[in-house]
């Protein structure tokens, strides 16, 4: 990205920050919403690959069907940024209400153990209001990872962002995340990890929706060194206010197998996880990139979309 390219984009998500936070909610709805039929109508990259994306999801979907799920997964992306960058100045109150976890005793009896919770959630929804949930309704901070966006200036935005959520921000490059996250969790701490697409295109081959996909192994390595407990979550939106969402049972460690075939079998289980989640509410799932490996292969020389462009591209590219 160009230094002027970069800085532009750092104004306009500052605009966002400060603008936008100052809206009545209803007219902040609104805005994102035509922001969203705007972006869904010029059918960039990104609606088209999400509409790719969806289909993978709802295979016996019609084209009208896949339309209307695309139009609506881009309401629901503008919904999730509308109202990130409204969060700071939501109460503790407006965040307790407007959240609901199913099964959420699964995951406060693993905060209570001093075990250590480590928390896998794919793109859907709101994870940044559930976080805020964590932090504010179960008093409980957390660390987890992002990816270091460009411009640097947006990344330091983002990462302020989420710290003044009470959660604690670690880079996912560098190396160092890993052994930060394992140090936290032998202490009984909690991780929160966006678990659905691999970053460093290392990660273990899973079966997604019937296709060859690639998603971090971190979660699973991390519970077989920490012995902490590895719990899927999915989110969906509900009518506003309502953030839902579910907490699965632990993904338990097999007995035997090397590190790598151990990690193997839990990562499925948590995209078995996530698949259930996104298929009964495939419109929240904020997916706008290649994913399946039959689409990174085929993907142009160059084209610079391998897993691991960040938020700041899949704006530009909606």
């Amino acid at each position: 990205m160009s230094t002027a390219r970069e800085a532009l984009t750092d104004s306009l998500y500052g605009l966002g920050w400060a603008g936008v936070r100052k809206l009545p909610e209803p007219a902040a709805a609104a805005l994102g919403r035509r922001i969203a039929d705007t972006a869904w109508k010029r059918r960039g990259k990104g609606v088209r690959q999400l509409e790719a994306n969806l289909a993978r999801v709802v295979p016996d979907a019609s084209p009208e069907r896949l339309s209307e799920l695309s139009r609506d997964g881009m309401r629901s992306y503008l919904r999730y940024w509308m109202e990130s960058f409204r969060l700071p100045s939501y109460s503790e109150r407006h965040i307790r209400e407007s959240v609901h976890i199913e099964n959420e005793h699964l995951l406060t009896d693993g905060i209570a153990s001093d075990r250590g919770v480590i928390l896998a959630l794919p793109h859907l929804a709101n994870w940044d209001l559930a976080g805020a949930y964590v932090t504010t309704g179960l008093k409980t901070p957390f660390s987890t990872v992002v990816e270091r966006l460009k411009p640097e200036s947006l990344f330091d935005r983002f990462v302020a962002y989420r710290e003044s959520l009470g959660m604690e921000v670690l880079p996912h490059s560098g190396g160092a995340a890993f052994g930060t996250l394992a140090r936290r969790l032998r202490d009984g701490g909690l991780a929160c990890l966006v678990a659905d697409r691999d970053l460093s295109a290392s990660g273990v081959e899973v079966d997604f929706f019937g296709e060859r996909t690639r998603m971090p192994a971190g979660p699973a390595l991390l519970a077989q060194q920490t012995g902490a407990l590895l719990l899927p979550v999915t989110l969906w939106y509900d009518e506003p206010p309502r953030l839902r969402g579910r907490v699965y049972p632990p993904v338990e460690t097999p007995a035997e197998g090397t590190r790598q075939e151990k990690a193997a079998v839990m990562t499925q289980a948590v995209a078995d996880a996530f698949a259930a989640g996104i298929a009964e509410h495939p419109q929240d799932w904020h997916m706008l990139q290649r994913l399946w490996l039959s689409d990174l292969d085929a993907r142009p020389a160059g084209s610079g979309d391998a897993p691991g462009n960040g938020t700041a591209k899949e704006e530009r590219d909606a």
